[in-house]
């Protein structure tokens, strides 16, 4: 799952008019933002698996990242600093959502590899990946949702606004196709470094939204204690 997570953030964009695409984009790819840095330093582990269906990999001990306790406990840092620093319980909530999105959403593809929390063995995932078809399929036709639905939520306040997001979008289609079609990677280090390449879509998404404009009125702030 990739280009499914970013559709998560554009759609919730809408939820959260003002929070920036980039910070959605951050809290629903978050899961695959950490977990580079956590190959890179040994922390977690994965294999090559060239013969694999879906990615060509074995994700074989991932827990910190992915495994679905801590990925609540993710949700709650990243939802509770957006509130300390904005003030915006809404915010706060929708970002804590894109995070626990992302674990949904690679519970639908992911073969039985997603552990229930650190230091069990009960590992769960449906396995659509078992079809390139339907599991690209999935993807896409969330991707097309979320950046209809972002569309709807935001006009363009100037050029970059309009060329950027476009530019944007056919670039990530482009990564997914690369995925879904492309060789397998060389090495382990080559996935972790190009997984940290992906901070780029996230700047790229907080520039973009800074030259576009909510087209919905604000919703109110639900009551906080």
């Amino acid at each position: 799952m990739f280009i499914g997570h970013f559709a998560v953030g554009l759609g919730l964009k809408r939820m959260a008019p003002e929070v920036s695409l980039g910070t959605l984009f951050l809290g629903a790819q978050f899961l695959d933002l950490l977990w580079p840095t956590l190959l890179l330093t040994g922390t977690e582990r994965v294999e090559l698996a060239p013969d694999a269906k879906g990615p060509p990999l074995h994700f074989t001990h991932y827990p910190v990242s992915h495994s679905l306790l801590m990925v609540m406990v993710w949700a709650g840092l990243l939802g509770g600093a957006y509130y300390g620093v904005r003030r915006r319980l809404r915010g706060a909530l929708v970002l804590a959502a894109a995070v626990l999105s992302h674990w949904v959403l690679d519970l639908i593809v992911h073969h039985p590899d997603l552990p229930l929390a650190p230091g069990t063995g009960h590992r769960v995932g449906f396995g659509l990946w078992e079809s390139l078809p339907i599991s690209l399929s999935i993807e896409l036709g969330l991707f097309a949702v979320g950046f209809w639905v972002y569309c709807r939520a935001t006009a363009a306040a100037d050029r970059v606004g309009a060329v950027g997001l476009w530019v944007l979008m056919v670039f990530l289609v482009l990564i997914q196709i690369g995925n879904a079609f492309g060789d397998p990677p060389p090495s382990v280090a080559a996935v972790a470094w190009v997984g940290q390449a992906q901070w780029l879509l996230v700047l790229w998404a907080y520039w973009v939204d800074l030259h576009r404009r909510a087209c919905l009125p604000k919703l109110s702030e639900p009551a906080s204690a």
